[in-house]
């Protein structure tokens, strides 16, 4: 039984405690509280777990499904936006729901509930504040040591990765309340496009004010029962930075209502009866946003490897802090299973951590620095646009549960432009497609990568599940891109191409190769194929195509290819879901 040391019992390090514990990994989980002390103490952050998260979050642990399940905690179906214009020009406003129900959650409640689980479970946990000192003497009687706080000296263990962190000073003045309301009628957002909410208040709400800075609220569920979330961005040094002299959460509440009435004035009156939730329910701060080498090596020679906030600190202006907390110890968790009985080295901690920057972190660190800046044209532009075109409001609010599909549009005027035309085309089709979409993920299916060569000799490729035999004699299998894939141009111009079956295992490599990315192949290892086709280890499968036809299918392109050379190494596949990953498991009744 391998022995694990975690320091810190937050969003990451809890959650992985608990998921190396179900696997049967010897773990002890170090925190500086007890689980009552957490749960009665002040609130830590703000938190909105998104579909994507919420499910990685269910798979890490079920310590928290029957709160889930408590009517008490409110579902967020919907992200609501306001952006304030130019003098004598007007708000753009707009409503789109969400692809699944967010929860918010106070992180007192989560972390209670979770040491209390691993507790439970037989875990070892200790209250103890853990030095560098210590850090030296728990790697010398641990295979592994996991830092998954970024508090205190221990942070300083993993030096800042500059090419990753644009800021070297915090961009926005922070201030957090949880009140409770009372006999409260929340505005609604009135445009033609914009469908009126279930409940007025199950969605994110978020306004913004160019030059002053962002206010957001929610719903949640904290140590008081339902309660609203209020969020206060604002610009350093600006008209919003101006807490410094609060000195009670008393009068942090009050200058948060004077801050609303002079910038945010459409909120004011919703929050006229706001009562703080408890005494610990206020919170103030300022955040550079950050990345770090996930590695440290201590005094001693030994490694240390970073988790969470201790390696990867995301202003919260767009809610991906806990997202990426739990997203990163699911990616962890993976890692450590398939090392098996191997020493957890240098060079597999880079590897682990590179995994889930190259997967997730990336996209999420690299669109919240974005908004931290002012909109460029193209961006307002889009924003705009959302008020009439609800497909293209439903994408953008989708971009908060999934940052990936930012990309490239949000940073590219030119993808910007086609991407716009792309969801007013969904609004004018036939179907609802957001649920045709849906319908078709019914049909579960694998999930492979196409590889190609291309004519400067980059190795191409991108994820797809629209894989199928066609013919036995010949041997033809098809493939359907999209017309608007990025890449589409290289399969037109190459000879050859490669259908990589993935492993069960090879989710990571799913992700990565669905995501637009100067290099799909950082970190994948490959073989040489025909034409020179790069083919991905550890696939279950391959086969290896000349390409004999193309036809031109709506919006996609059919790909036909006769089969040349193929591989059928075995294992467990990767399959494909209603938009979820699963693996495959023999049917109970046989």
């Amino acid at each position: 039984m391998r022995k694990i040391a975690i320091i810190g019992a937050g969003e990451s390090g809890a959650q992985l405690a608990l998921g190396l514990q179900r696997e049967g990994y010897e773990v002890t989980l170090f925190s500086d509280r007890s689980a009552a002390q957490i749960r009665t103490g002040k609130v830590m952050s703000s938190q909105c777990m998104f579909p994507t998260a919420l499910a990685a979050e269910a798979q890490l642990s079920s310590a928290l499904t029957k709160l889930y399940d408590n009517e008490a905690v409110p579902g967020i179906g919907a992200i609501r936006l306001r952006v304030e214009g130019e003098p004598g020009s007007g708000a753009i406003e707009w409503e789109a729901p969400l692809e699944g129900t967010a929860h918010s959650v106070d992180q007192r409640i989560k972390s209670a509930a979770w040491i209390e689980a691993f507790v439970a479970g037989g875990g070892d946990f200790r209250i103890e504040k853990v030095t560098p000192r210590m850090l030296e003497e728990l790697a010398r009687d641990y295979e592994l040591v996991i830092v998954s706080t970024g508090k205190g000296e221990i942070a300083q263990i993993f030096p800042k990765d500059r090419s990753k962190s644009p800021f070297d000073r915090p961009q926005r003045v922070l201030a957090l309340n949880y009140v409770s309301l009372n006999s409260v009628s929340f505005d609604t957002v009135s445009t033609d496009t914009s469908p009126e909410p279930s409940h007025p208040n199950d969605s994110i709400r978020m306004s913004v004010v160019p030059g002053v800075g962002e206010f957001f609220t929610f719903p949640g569920l904290t140590v008081s029962g339902p309660c609203q979330m209020m969020v206060f961005e604002g610009i350093v040094g600006g008209p919003m930075d101006k807490w410094t002299d609060v000195t009670s959460p008393e009068e942090q509440l009050s200058r948060s209502l004077e801050i609303l009435e002079e910038h945010f004035p459409h909120e004011a009156k919703n929050f006229a009866n706001a009562t703080l939730t408890d005494e610990g329910a206020t919170l103030l701060g300022r955040i550079t946003p950050t990345v770090r080498s996930a590695v440290g090596e201590l005094g001693n020679g030994n490694l240390v490897f970073g988790l969470g906030d201790a390696v990867l600190l995301n202003d919260p202006l767009t809610g991906q802090g806990s997202n990426n907390a739990t997203l990163a110890a699911k990616y962890y968790l993976d890692s450590i299973i398939r090392r098996g009985q191997q020493p957890f080295d240098r060079q597999w901690m880079e590897r682990t951590f590179d995994e889930f920057w190259r997967g997730w972190g990336q996209w999420a660190v690299a669109w919240t620095n974005d908004m931290l800046k002012p909109r460029r044209e193209h961006q307002q532009a889009v924003l705009a646009e959302a008020a009439d075109h609800p497909a293209l409001a439903a994408s953008i609010a989708g971009g908060f549960d999934d940052p990936r599909t930012f990309y490239p549009w949000w940073f590219d005027p030119a993808a910007a432009t086609e991407f716009v035309q792309a969801r007013k085309d969904e609004d004018s089709s036939a179907f609802d497609l957001r649920d045709f979409r849906g319908a078709l993920g019914q049909f579960a299916t694998g999930v492979t990568v196409v590889t190609t060569l291309g004519v400067d000799g980059r190795k191409v490729g991108m994820t797809a599940n629209s894989f199928t035999s066609v013919s036995m004699e010949p041997p033809l299998v098809l493939w359907c891109p999209s017309k608007r894939a990025p890449s589409l141009a290289d399969f037109e111009d190459a000879t050859h191409f490669a259908i990589n079956i993935l492993a069960s295992d090879q989710h990571v490599l799913s992700r990565q190769f669905a995501t637009p990315a100067t290099d799909k192949f950082a970190g994948a290892e490959t073989t040489e194929g025909i034409a020179g086709i790069p083919l991905l280890d550890g696939a279950v499968a391959t086969f290896q195509c000349r390409t004999v036809s193309r036809h031109d299918a709506g919006d996609h392109v059919i790909y036909v290819g006769e089969v040349e050379k193929y591989e059928n190494a075995g294992g467990e596949p990767l399959l494909f879901h209603s938009g979820k990953y699963h693996a495959a498991t023999n049917h109970p009744d046989f």
